[in-house]
């Protein structure tokens, strides 16, 4: 029978959740529903030193806002709970003293100043990457080299100790990655790690071994800094007779600087000009204890499916030109064989882009919505309809939903100067002329639609003899103070007749002729 295809996003609550995450968070869940499998969300709290207060919540408000949904978790519960390690303590102990009655792991009762003396031995002696390993554990104090009665007499008395894996000395230690291919790794490369610590949590590598195999993951879809972890937790699984139903691993290629010179770090946050967060996040300096704000993609006015659809093709690809996805079209469409080896470049320019695609396709209604919004903050009252109108005319020119009410001001305030360089150039005596023949015929004007204003101005010009395309940058300035800008023949229907024709007037009394 074959197995149900289940998934996990698995963070540590020690900060906000970097945009790394998150596309690691969207891929598993690409995958799960592609295939039509579970999302598990479980967070991953053994390392109390580094929790950080409202980081758990950041995660799941971050992961909804994404239209990333957990099937199981800390709110969802599930057959599999709890979901929280700290709250798993308990359980690990036991696959921790399986390792050791098996021989696969051992009590290691070295002090810190035991182990620094051993890395700078190692140092001294020119050994690269000194470690606890193979080698290294015949002279130190541990319950491979103590004997079993001091062994049992250092555990009674209470001395501290950690519980590390015996890796192998020579051992060719292989798995297949479902992005990379096959990996082969020689086990002398790899140090012996504690898997349970002196204050009786469990390290990172034995906490997610033993819940990934109790949550019937199938999947492992992680980081590449994962990925010198891979052959230890490989061995874990076969250790503790769990090869048969080991998880596929698959990680993912790194997110690098815009310019290429390394990873992208929560560390670079607003340093870099653009949020390397999903969600704003409210948080201290470690040093200075100062309240901390880092700038989120949600509240710089970017859209949720623009954001997911940008970060999906940080790595992956469809085969296809098409660009612009939607959640479920990137279900679809989605296989971890199309993730890429090579690291992915991260382009503020390219998000941005995917937001103006995405706001421009919203519904005039709903960006009408984002209008009034933002003009009520500035007190300015529109009708709906009206806002509607607006919205339509100006979208073309927004990025994000803010740019509508500051390209629609123009609507709201009369010109408070003109733009020099088309007066100079566009402005004389006849065209003056002519737009104070148009202002006073248009309040009477029968239609007052774009199309019948453009009529009713081609009309008082050609009574003039004055070519159109001389007069209509001066126009524009006139009624919005600007050389440039939406569809002018709207922009005087929506301003309607009178408010059009003030403006002209004001324009022409106030500019010399």
């Amino acid at each position: 029978m074959e197995r149900e295809v289940r998934v996990r996003f698995a963070p540590s609550p020690t900060g906000p959740l970097h945009i790394g995450g998150v596309r690691t968070a969207l891929y598993n869940y690409l995958l799960a529903r592609k295939l039509g499998g579970k999302m598990l969300l479980r967070i991953e709290d053994t390392d109390q030193n580094r929790f950080v207060p409202g980081a758990e919540q950041y995660i799941m408000d971050s992961l909804r806002w994404c239209g990333i949904e957990i099937d199981e978790g800390i709110e969802q519960g599930g057959p599999h709970a709890p979901y929280r390690q700290s709250e798993r303590k308990p359980m690990y102990r036991q696959y921790a003293q399986q390792l050791l009655d098996s021989g696969s792991a051992y009590y290691a009762f070295d002090t810190p100043e035991e182990l620094d003396a051993m890395r700078a031995r190692l140092t001294a002696a020119k050994v690269p990457n000194p470690q606890y390993n193979s080698i290294t554990r015949a002279q130190m104090r541990n319950s491979l080299t103590l004997p079993a009665e001091e062994v049992q007499q250092l555990l009674d008395s209470g001395a501290p100790y950690v519980i590390r894996l015996k890796v192998p000395r020579k051992e060719e230690i292989r798995f297949n990655d479902l992005i990379r291919g096959w990996v082969v790794v020689h086990s002398s490369s790899i140090d012996d790690k504690v898997l349970m610590k002196s204050d009786g949590m469990p390290t990172y590598h034995l906490a997610n071994i033993v819940d990934d195999h109790l949550m019937e993951i199938t999947h492992v879809i992680r980081g590449e800094e994962w990925l010198p972890s891979a052959p230890l937790h490989v061995l874990l699984y076969r250790y503790l007779g769990w090869e048969s139903t080991m998880p596929q691993f698959a990680h993912l290629p790194l997110l690098l600087k815009p310019d290429g010179t390394g990873k992208l770090s929560k560390r670079d946050g607003d340093k870099l000009g653009f949020p390397v967060f999903p969600l704003e996040f409210h948080g201290k300096d470690a040093e200075t204890g100062e309240p901390t704000v880092s700038s989120g993609y949600r509240e710089s006015g970017y859209l949720p499916e623009a954001f997911i659809n940008f970060l999906a093709f940080l790595g992956w690809n469809p085969g296809t030109q098409q660009e612009l996805f939607t959640m479920d079209e990137l279900i679809e469409h989605f296989s971890i064989e199309r993730v890429s080896k090579s690291p992915a470049r991260f382009d503020q320019n390219k998000v941005r882009w995917y937001n103006e695609q995405y706001l421009r396709a919203k519904p005039d209604a709903e960006l009408a919505q984002y209008l009034t919004e933002e003009l009520s903050k500035q007190g300015i009252a529109v009708p709906a309809g009206q806002a509607e109108q607006i919205a339509a005319l100006v979208k073309e020119r927004a990025t994000f939903p803010a740019d509508l009410a500051k390209e629609a001001q123009l609507f709201f305030q009369r010109p408070a100067s003109y733009d020099e360089q088309v007066i100079s150039k566009k402005w004389n005596p006849q065209v003056a002329a002519a737009l104070a023949e148009f202002a006073a015929q248009l309040p009477a004007a029968a239609d007052a639609s774009a199309e019948g204003i453009k009529a009713l101005l081609t009309q008082v010009l050609e009574a003039q003899g004055i070519k159109i395309g001389q007069v209509l940058q001066a126009l524009r300035v006139a009624v919005t103070g600007n050389a440039a800008g939406p569809d002018l023949m709207h922009i005087m229907h929506i301003l309607g007749p009178q408010e059009t024709a003030e403006r002209i007037q004001a324009a022409v009394a106030a500019l010399p002729a």
